[in-house]
């Protein structure tokens, strides 16, 4: 399983550095299509949809309409609608549920949180656009947080975060997590070579109280994705969202913590 899961993390780090080495932004735009309707199919299949790859289809064509008109005017409006569907009704399930598979209720969400990986998605071309190294400093802080959360569960983790969710999470783990994240971001914004990051960027605007706010708002909404994405699976009774990538499972697998962050990074480098 190790073996297999360093072998498709290693493809999928060579697509990505080799898509960002050729500087071409048509490659860039197919293989994120590509992604998101898989992406779009597995949360088809998490939601028991009748016809998954005809929703991913439709989720697709949606996504290359908006990468062919311009990324950049989509990306604004797309996320703030993003961080208010997780304000308002995504992040508030956590704590109240998810309604009946085969319900209308079930449909309403599956189109709710399908336009929450949109918007993702979206977020991902516009700060792309940005620069490769914008895109990457925000996907950072997320896999920062990730990595931190797994360590310090594993040293201290005793309180349970979300014990009929993901019973794996503590509240020393994401406290972990958090503190990992404030410390590199921290460090980040003194090196010369990233300058052109997320955090400088937002350092040099709200100063450092600015940048310990926002680094805690986004940690807190990768851990409601990741949450999201399980309590999604949990309801469907499956292990991962598929094995589209061996010994990683499925896309959203990867992504869930992101799809939160990244209209909202948007969204807050936009207002910088």
């Amino acid at each position: 399983m190790l073996r297999t899961r360093v072998i498709t993390a290693l493809i999928l780090l060579a697509v990505l550095l080799g898509v960002v080495w050729t500087g071409s932004v048509l490659l860039f735009k197919l293989v994120l299509v590509i992604f998101f309707g898989a992406a779009q199919w597995e949360s088809a299949r998490l939601f028991k949809g009748r016809m998954p790859v005809l929703s991913a289809v439709i989720w697709s064509a949606i996504l290359l309409f908006l990468l062919v008109r311009h990324p950049l005017d989509a990306a604004y409006p797309f996320s703030m609608l993003c961080v208010a569907i997780w304000a308002i009704r995504l992040a508030p399930a956590l704590g109240l549920g998810l309604p009946p598979l085969g319900s209308f209720a079930n449909t309403l969400v599956s189109v709710v949180y399908g336009t929450a990986v949109l918007g993702c998605f979206v977020a991902i071309s516009a700060l792309y656009l940005h620069s490769p190294l914008y895109l990457l400093s925000v996907m950072a802080i997320v896999w920062i947080a990730d990595i931190g959360a797994y360590f310090a569960g594993k040293a201290f983790g005793k309180r349970k975060l979300a014990p009929s969710i993901s019973p794996g999470k503590s509240w020393e783990g994401a406290i972990g997590g958090a503190i990992a994240v404030l410390v590199l971001t921290s460090a980040s914004v003194f090196w010369p070579a990233l300058q052109d990051t997320f955090a400088t960027h937002v350092q040099s605007s709200l100063g450092w109280g600015g940048l310990i706010a926002v680094m805690l708002l986004v940690c807190a909404a990768s851990v409601a994705g990741d949450l999201f994405e399980s309590m999604l699976k949990r309801r469907a009774g499956m292990k991962d969202s598929s094995s589209l990538l061996p010994g990683h499972g499925g896309v959203l697998d990867r992504i869930d913590a992101l799809i939160p962050v990244l209209p909202l990074a948007t969204l807050i480098a936009y207002r910088l």
